[in-house]
């Protein structure tokens, strides 16, 4: 072997010490076989402690064969009530929408007036502070005999649950606006909307998504509870009416869903504030 062929070959990268091939396995390791890792010693657990006869949850093998068919199948539609797991969530997530982009119009509008108004501040605290504390399926039997309708009354649950920590963070954010800012805006002259666009919302941002993360999760818990009590299609209803006919197996997937779905309503809202606040919040 010349000199010339024995530097070309210490030249090129071996492939376990490629950038790009560190890079996916740091992430595996770090990120991702963790979590598979502590899964699958629960998974065990679970089922050697539910895999004998006289066992009164199913064991993970026996809620898969169960469940194959709504696995396989997430989308039938025989009519009525009786539709697949994906047309189910998604009736839940149409009203956890409604309902949440209601809550996020009024909280951020009414955080950014408590926050920027003193005499609010004093008014409207208290109420929200009382109010706030309330059971979210309290105010289910209040909305149904107001809107005479259970699907809007979902929405107003939804609503009245996720709009408690977007207000609070936001008159938070809002109230913490460093004071050069506010000093920046008197010498440049900005107009209200100006100071509101370029200032207020920028330096607030931070606060306002960690109140709307807060509120996407409970949005999610509380449409799944309220669905319970108003039937028809939804992922909460479907947990209520599987426990009525005693398959067991049926909520096990179903709650599996709802986590699954959880984490990602999170994650969507974790990375549009990550993007909006230039990492500036917590993920």
């Amino acid at each position: 072997m010349t000199t010339s062929t024995r530097t070309e070959t210490l030249a090129k990268p071996v492939l376990g010490t490629h950038p790009l091939v560190t890079r996916l396995r740091d992430t595996l390791v770090k990120n991702i076989l963790p979590p598979v890792v502590i899964l699958a010693i629960l998974i065990g657990i679970w089922e050697a402690l539910c895999s004998s006869p006289g066992a009164a949850l199913p064991a993970p093998s026996q809620v898969l064969s169960d469940t194959w068919e709504l696995i396989v199948n997430p989308f039938y539609d025989y009519g009525g009530n009786d539709k697949g797991m994906g047309w189910q969530v998604l009736a839940s997530l149409e009203r956890v929408a409604y309902g949440y982009l209601l809550a996020v119009v009024a909280g951020i509008s009414l955080g950014v007036l408590v926050g920027q108004s003193t005499w609010a501040l004093r008014g409207l605290d208290p109420v929200f502070q009382v109010l706030r504390t309330v059971p979210p399926l309290a105010w289910l039997p209040i909305s149904l005999a107001g809107f005479q309708d259970s699907n809007p009354s979902a929405i107003f649950v939804i609503f009245i649950t996720a709009i408690w920590p977007i207000i609070i963070n936001t008159s938070v954010g809002v109230r913490n606006i460093p004071e050069d800012y506010r000093n920046v805006s008197r010498v440049i002259r900005l107009n209200g909307m100006e100071y509101f666009t370029r200032i207020m919302l920028p330096a607030a941002a931070p606060y306002i998504f960690s109140g709307l993360r807060i509120g996407v999760g409970l949005s999610w818990l509380a449409i799944v509870a309220a669905e319970m009590l108003i039937g028809g299609v939804g992922i909460g209803f479907f947990i209520w009416d599987a426990w009525n006919a005693s398959m067991l197996s049926d909520i096990v997937l179903a709650l599996i869903y709802v986590g699954i779905v959880g984490f990602i309503l999170d994650r969507i809202v974790a990375f549009i504030g990550n993007r909006v606040t230039r990492g500036t919040t917590q993920s």
